[in-house]
């Protein structure tokens, strides 16, 4: 008699050409993962009751992922969102789906850097296959229980992001991620929080400090100095404090509280660390990631000094 096969983690990783499913699929197999790229849908059945390799038990079994797109044969939204709903309702596998989304000039720059033809566009413009993939996969972007946009992700933030999600041994608490950034330089998609801190003193117009970041003490010390910098942040700490564990309730796997100043070097990052801090010895585990720390100060970026006339660019 046939065993039924006992119920699988199945990842499926789905999203738009060029927005990084070939990166997550290596970083997750490179995690123990078993992992399939473009299997036919049809093909599913059979793979998932393949038995194991002779001398293996259950206790070796892996989690699955399966990347699938607008290329794989007999591609159809719809119904591979009716699939994952009978996997987990008659089957009782632990289905999730991820969806990897990206802006449409991104992908353009993309593809043009790579010199790569899009898949849906071979012979036309590859804005002409953006916005047909885009539009094939709708439902299954509607449908993801995780999307990560990747428009400002290097593929080695995409790859900490994967791991930061998909490690074997999850975590029943939320990852949190405290994240500095600067608003020149692009507001993050991925954020689920944001605070501003253009209304500090701004440590770039000091010529002894503007070299410097927000982990240093004298830029620390600067920004402290500010008539609102304390009960501000301590509410900001507060606020926080009362509404992580609500998400968690909720919940929520991940969580990204977001901190901008106008660079993302001084007054976001010194604020970041601080926070997390408090976060940490309120019994949090927050990691903590400064986006645009290492870019070069630039006068045009700030705007205005301080009591002076407009910044020249």
């Amino acid at each position: 008699m046939t065993e039924t096969p006992a119920p699988k983690t199945i990842l499926l990783v789905s999203g738009l050409s060029g927005a990084g499913k070939t990166t997550a699929l290596k970083t997750l197999e490179d995690m123990g993962w078993e992992v399939v790229d473009n299997l036919p849908l049809v093909l599913l059945d059979r793979l998932l009751d393949t038995p194991l390799a002779a001398g293996h038990s259950e206790a070796d079994e892996r989690p699955l992922a399966i990347g699938i797109d607008a290329r794989t044969r007999g591609f159809d939204a719809n119904a591979i969102v009716r699939r994952i709903k009978a996997l987990r309702e008659k089957h009782g596998h632990d289905v999730e789906t991820l969806f990897l989304d990206c802006s449409g000039s991104e992908l353009e720059r993309r593809f043009a850097e790579t010199r790569r033809r899009h898949p849906l566009a071979l012979d036309r413009p590859a804005a002409d296959g953006i916005a047909r993939e885009r539009e094939l996969t709708a439902p299954l972007r509607r449908w993801a229980a995780q999307v990560i946009d990747t428009t400002t992700f290097s593929s080695n933030a995409l790859q900490q992001e994967i791991r930061n999600r998909y490690a074997r041994e999850r975590l029943s608490d939320p990852v949190l991620t405290i994240l500095s950034f600067g608003f020149s330089r692009g507001v993050p998609r991925n954020a689920d929080l944001m605070f501003d801190m253009r209304y500090l003193r701004n440590p770039h117009w000091e010529d002894a400090l503007r070299p410097r970041t927000g982990q240093d003490a004298e830029v620390a010390a600067y920004i402290a100095q500010d008539p609102a910098y304390e009960d501000s942040i301590r509410r900001i700490e507060e606020l926080l404090a009362t509404l992580l564990p609500r998400y968690a309730e909720g919940g929520k796997s991940y969580i990204t509280v977001a901190f901008g100043c106008t660079g993302g070097r001084h007054r976001s990052v010194h604020v970041a660390e601080r926070v997390a801090r408090y976060l940490q010895d309120a019994g949090f585990s927050p990691t903590v990631s400064h986006r645009n720390m290492e870019s070069a100060p630039q006068d045009a970026l700030e705007k205005r000094r301080p009591g002076g006339p407009k910044a020249q660019s």
